[in-house]
């Protein structure tokens, strides 16, 4: 953490730290509103995957230079549907871009009593609606305690463990919506790659393929059970996948090797199936649903794996002008046995 923060603040791009009763610290980097880290008690060693430029200040000015898309890795918070908002030209897919007012954004530290948020108000436009909408995004964070202190018959000496509360909220700052403009959060965290996505389900469920950019997603890599998705995030290129609302658990895990130990990350957020998720797939703008995604990059962009999921929209037809998302980060780092020991208990499956 410390030589992290040591590049970023040589590069002018200062960070923030929250820090649990726990002794987890989260590094928070306003530029782009992102957590950028998340270390276990007296650790060093970062859970979240971060863009090796900035493991140099000389390559870190470089990068934060360039005019593409800055990607400094961790967590960040998008919006959907991704068809409006990142293709300027659909329904061509010629030209992928991540408005600036949303990534970087111009995030704002706001202090209160000792603590922080991070503040967002910018303006993005819907490509097929060809309309302007004023836009306030909130993030700030909390304490979330290791949810199997409490629980008896597992041994957790041996394993690190870190974790935060993230509260999001949006709203839709004009007098009125746009048109018929409808816009949902959508939070992204990513992580070192080659790992297993493991995303329990209440019954069966088909993820949907969303693109490749090499190949396909080889079968092998891609199992569905009738309570279980694993998506084993090893291809090259850049892969998505998406999945109903209706059968997901609220909870999503990946687990990867690190060194001698195993890692498993898991995010624990609200599915309302009766909410409007509106990010639908680019060749089928009228299918709604869909709630959690995965996505695996090995590219010119990096390599990590990403874990999504999306909150339900406001705007036009859904009586909402403003939401609010509570979700959880719950981070392992330990022995295989007992890595899949508690990714048995918290997601109903473990490693392969």
């Amino acid at each position: 953490m410390k030589k992290l923060t040591q590049v970023l603040n040589r590069v002018g791009k200062p960070t923030k730290l929250f820090k649990s009763s726990d002794g987890t610290r989260v590094l928070v980097l306003p530029y782009g509103g992102r957590v950028l880290g998340l270390f276990a008690p007296g650790s060093e060693e970062n859970f979240y995957w971060t863009h090796t430029a900035l493991n140099s200040p000389e390559s870190a000015r470089e990068f934060y230079g360039g005019d593409q898309w800055h990607n400094s890795g961790g967590d960040r918070t998008w919006l959907a549907p991704e068809a409006d908002l990142f293709f300027p030209n659909f329904p061509k897919l010629d030209k992928y871009f991540q408005q600036r007012s949303l990534d970087p954004g111009k995030y704002k530290v706001n202090k209160n009593n000792g603590a922080f948020s991070l503040v967002n108000r910018l303006t993005v436009n819907f490509s097929r609606l060809k309309k302007d909408v004023p836009l306030k995004i909130t993030k700030s964070f909390g304490p979330a305690l290791n949810p199997l202190r409490h629980e008896r018959g597992i041994d957790l000496g041996g394993v690190a463990y870190a974790g935060y509360a993230q509260y999001t909220s949006l709203a839709i700052t004009g007098s009125s919506v746009p048109g018929k403009a409808q816009v949902g959060l959508w939070n992204l965290v990513q992580m070192p790659h080659g790992g297993d996505l493991l995303i329990p389900t209440f019954a069966r469920s088909e993820p949907r393929h969303i693109f490749s950019t090499i190949d396909t997603i080889p079968p092998r890599d891609l199992l569905t059970s009738d309570h279980l998705i694993r998506y084993r995030m090893r291809q090259k290129g850049e892969h998505k996948i998406s999945v109903r609302a209706v059968s997901v658990c609220g909870r999503v895990g990946y687990i990867h090797p690190a060194g001698d130990n195993m890692v498993l990350i898991v995010r624990n957020f609200v599915v309302n199936p009766s909410g409007e998720y509106v990010d639908v797939p680019w060749s089928e703008t009228d299918y709604f649903g869909f709630a959690v995604q995965a996505c695996n990059v090995n590219s010119g962009l990096g390599q990590f794996s990403e874990l999504e999921y999306h909150i339900p929209a406001i705007g036009h037809g859904t009586s909402r002008l403003h939401c609010d998302d509570e979700a959880q980060v719950w981070a392992f780092r330990g022995p295989r046995a007992k890595i899949d020991q508690i990714s048995q208990i918290l997601l109903g499956a473990k490693s392969l």
